[in-house]
């Protein structure tokens, strides 16, 4: 819950949970829980992704990267599938084929599937096209990997489905420090640095999953902040804190699958960052503080599963061609790359699109807990639209879901400036209009209250 608004203070936001506490025993379980992972770590020399300026394949593999499945159930049969990974992000023309197949396969629909991602800037890029400023065995491989990756994600979908078993599940909520705002204010504009001051939601929600042996199966964790504690001079491979996180908590709680779902981190970073000890060092400080939490009497989650999804269409901005030529040549505009697709369309002849399909879901746990899962690179300011909106309780938050397309700002954000306004990079091609935030908090709240989530 926000302490205050106003961005000049420090927030420390957290997910806030009643103090009455009833334990549910095995013989209570009225959940199934099927889960899976398989290891997605490149074996052919592959770019890696998040750092435009990289040049070359990585070099060595610090850690291995996963794909993490959990097939959830309630007693009526309802399922919904999480998948984790270690990766930069789903964009829509990977993760839509992905959820296509599933379905296939499994009869399970596209609206209860919900893939995320940990957005490390250590991971393989992914795409199933050519990229100009990659070399054509380069693009290859990247074609070739995304490929691979695409069959593993089905695959350990499928397998979750047939490893269905009686379970309890229950959350709380923690709390890291390291998670820092990036939005640093100049004299003359906003650079990618450090902000003290500024917003940065530092809660940690936690969903554990028992057996019905009453031992812990898996934990699905979050925190919220850029996957980025390692800079564009890295060439090793690796999850970042939060691959580094999954394996402490794994390390403390064997054969235990630890999963990690990251939040509105689209304006935050790791702090301190640049190092491979410092990564460590935040992964361990996040699986501690995990590991603490599930020490403490957390609150039960009962069904039944309820979830709503919906595609919402994004308004774009409608920028004059003279505006977008000027942005085109100013090389030191975040809107440069956007404003540079934006001419190739108009010197074609063509119109520029006016909207963006954002996809939007929310999964409803009873009377227990509420998961809204938002696309893109979700800046800090939509916790405390949807807190507001939806009431600040049982709530999860979690950002890069099913469609990282790009940068998500608010009104706010949109209005100072700065990095996070760059616009679309992947699928599409624009910059969203201020009035994007309106409708996106007006769907969730739709979807909410169609999920069955008591509004304020």
């Amino acid at each position: 819950m926000f302490l205050q608004r106003n961005r000049d203070r420090l927030l420390i936001l957290g997910l806030v949970f009643s103090l009455s506490w009833t334990p549910v025993s095995a013989q209570d379980a009225s959940w199934k829980v099927g889960l899976a992972e398989a290891k997605i770590t490149p074996d052919m020399p592959v770019v890696l992704s998040g750092y435009g300026g990289r040049t070359k394949p990585f070099e060595k593999v610090a850690a291995d990267l996963f794909v993490k499945v959990m097939v959830l159930e309630d007693g009526n049969g309802q399922r919904g599938v999480i998948v984790t990974s270690d990766l930069l992000g789903f964009p829509a023309a990977v993760a839509e084929p992905i959820c296509e197949r599933i379905t296939k396969k499994t009869g399970i629909k596209r609206e209860q599937i919900l893939l995320n991602s940990s957005h490390t800037h250590a991971g393989p890029a992914i795409s199933l096209r050519s990229v100009p400023k990659d070399s054509p065995g380069e693009a290859q491989r990247t074609i070739e990997y995304t490929r691979q990756l695409q069959d593993k994600v089905v695959e350990v979908v499928v397998q979750a489905t047939k490893r269905m078993e009686p379970a309890t599940l229950a959350h709380g909520s923690g709390v890291i420090h390291f998670a820092m705002n990036r939005r640093e204010f100049t004299t003359d504009r906003i650079i990618l640095g450090v902000n003290p001051r500024g917003l940065a939601d530092r809660s940690v929600p936690v969903l554990r999953i028992d057996g019905a042996d009453g031992k812990v199966r898996a934990i699905l964790f979050g925190a919220a902040t850029h996957g980025t504690t390692l800079g564009a001079d890295n060439y090793q491979l690796c999850g970042d804190y939060a691959g580094f996180a999954q394996a402490y908590v794994q390390e403390k709680h064997l054969k235990v699958q630890a999963m990690f779902m990251l939040g509105c981190a689209g304006d935050s970073n790791p702090y301190p960052r640049g190092t491979m000890e410092m990564t460590k060092t935040h992964g361990k400080t996040l699986g501690e503080e995990v590991c603490r939490v599930l020490q403490t009497k957390l609150r039960p989650v009962t069904g039944p599963l309820r979830i709503a999804f919906a595609k919402t269409e994004l308004p774009l901005q409608t920028l004059p061609r003279e505006k977008v030529e000027a942005l085109a040549k100013d090389k030191r505009h975040p809107q440069n790359y956007a404003a540079g697709q934006m001419l190739a369309v108009l010197d074609k002849g063509d119109k520029l699109p006016t909207h963006y399909a954002c996809p939007l879901t929310v999964w409803q746990f009873g009377k227990d807990l509420t998961l809204v899962g938002m696309s893109g690179e979700v800046v800090v300011d939509y916790v405390s639209l949807l807190e507001k909106t939806l009431g600040p309780n049982q709530l999860w938050i979690a950002g890069y879901c099913n469609d990282v397309f790009g940068y998500l700002p608010s009104a706010r954000v949109l209005s100072e400036g700065g990095y996070e306004t760059r616009g679309l990079y992947s699928g599409g091609i624009g910059v969203f209009d201020p009035a994007a935030e309106r409708v996106v908090v007006e769907t969730v709240r739709d979807l909410a209250k169609k999920a069955g989530r008591q509004l304020p």
